[in-house]
């Protein structure tokens, strides 16, 4: 009777054993899916900022240092996606975000802009592309606390390590840096004549982030 007591013990527990390995495979998975939808919309994000700069750069050529700001912003986000860190990916975005948005606020000041569909497009875009990078940041974050805390409770947390399972870090974003402000054109001053500024790098420029696959667990 002792055996057949002991044999059932062991069931139950290769059951939840298995039960919650798979459980942990499938919260794991859901995350990374969750934060490749970030790196897609990253690396849009990227691609359309050079056309932005060699846009704009022929009306406000002289706002030299906004433009390289931009570019400057926009290589080192690059280099922070192929680290993988949500957290320096997040820092280097802050700063892309907040680039963007001087960009755009100097742009106010070129009402000729306004006649371009080039510059008008791909304000559009970036802004469609920051609204679908804030539901997908949401969705991620949402997925690594779920998996974060089956991690972190009892009976998971005793056995999640020895499994080879570690957290994820959140992708955090700085809420007032997020958005590409809308260009206002009314009642603007005519800018004066705007001097050359060496084109940024074009589109097929460096990789975006995508290239670099799921983010490391901590």
């Amino acid at each position: 009777m002792g055996w057949v007591i002991l044999g059932v013990v062991v069931v139950l527990i290769l059951a939840w054993l298995v039960f919650t390995y798979n459980g942990l495979i499938a919260a794991r998975n859901r995350t990374q899916e969750a934060w490749s939808e970030i790196d897609v919309e990253l690396k849009r994000r990227h691609d359309l900022i050079p056309n932005l700069v060699n846009t704009v750069q022929g009306y406000m050529g002289h706002e030299r240092g906004t433009l390289e700001a931009v570019t400057n912003a926009r290589a080192n986000a690059v280099a922070a996606g192929a680290t993988g860190d949500p957290a320096k990916i997040g820092q280097a975005e802050n700063m892309l975000s907040q680039s963007l948005r001087s960009l755009f606020a100097v742009s106010e000041n070129y009402p000729d802009l306004k006649a371009i569909s080039a510059f008008t497009n791909l304000q559009e875009t970036l802004t469609a592309t920051e609204d679908k990078l804030e539901f997908s940041r949401r969705f991620y974050n949402g997925n690594v606390r779920d998996y974060n805390i089956k991690l972190q409770t009892l009976p998971t947390s005793l056995i999640a390590g020895a499994l080879g399972f570690k957290a994820f870090g959140f992708f955090q974003a700085d809420e007032g840096d997020r958005a590409v402000p809308q260009v206002s054109f009314n009642n603007m001053p005519s800018p004066s004549s705007p001097s050359s500024l060496p084109p940024a790098a074009g589109p097929g420029g460096p990789p975006g982030p995508g290239s670099a696959g799921p983010p490391p667990q901590s």
